[in-house]
C-alpha cells in the first residue's frame, strides 16, 4: 500500500533521511540525528557488560522540549511562592515533573538532569526567601542551603 492510496503525502521540507549510525558502523553522513515527539534520536555512548562503551542510536529529550519545560518551570515562579509550604509545592509540581520523567526519561534519564537542577535551584531560592527563619542575613541564607541539602542531597545544588 502506498501513502497516496490512504490520503497521505510526504512533505519535502519536513522529511529527511538520517543515517542511524550505531554499534560498529563508522560511516560519516551529513545528518545522523532527528527529532520526533519531543525526543532527539542520535548516536549515544552506552556502557556495555565488559565496562567499555558502545555507540548506539537511541532517543533522549530534545533541546526544544527541554527549553519548553524550562520556560514552564520559570513561569511557576517557585522562589516567589512564600505563601506555600514545601508540602504544598511538592503536591503541585510533583505530578508534572513525574510525567516529564516518565515520558522523556524512559530511555535516557540523565538528559533531564539540567532541568531537575534548575527546579532544585528554584526550590533553594524558595527556602532562602520563605518564611521560616531563613530570610535575612547571609548566615541565615546559608542556613537555607544547609536545610535544602538536608532534605535533598544531589550534586547539582551549589554551596
Amino acid at each position: 500500500m502506498r501513502l497516496g492510496e490512504v490520503g497521505l503525502e510526504v512533505h519535502p521540507d519536513k522529511t529527511s533521511i538520517s543515517y542511524c549510525r550505531g554499534g560498529f558502523h563508522r560511516g560519516h553522513f551529513e545528518k545522523v540525528s532527528f527529532d520526533f515527539l519531543g525526543c532527539t534520536f542520535a548516536p549515544r555512548p552506552v556502557r556495555v557488560k565488559g565496562g567499555g562503551l558502545l555507540t548506539v542510536f537511541a532517543p533522549a529529550v530534545s533541546r526544544s522540549a527541554l527549553k519548553v519545560m524550562g520556560q514552564r518551570v520559570r513561569r511557576w515562579k517557585l522562589h516567589r511562592r512564600v505563601d506555600l509550604e514545601l508540602r504544598e509545592i511538592a503536591r503541585w509540581i510533583n505530578p508534572i515533573v513525574r510525567g516529564w520523567m516518565q515520558y522523556y526519561g524512559k530511555h535516557n534519564r540523565s538528559a533531564l538532569f539540567p532541568l531537575l537542577c534548575r527546579i532544585n535551584a528554584y526550590l533553594m531560592r524558595w527556602a532562602v526567601t520563605s518564611t521560616g527563619g531563613l530570610r535575612g542575613s547571609p548566615k541565615r541564607s546559608r542556613g537555607g542551603r544547609v536545610w535544602f541539602r538536608r532534605i535533598h542531597a544531589p550534586s547539582c545544588i551549589g554551596g
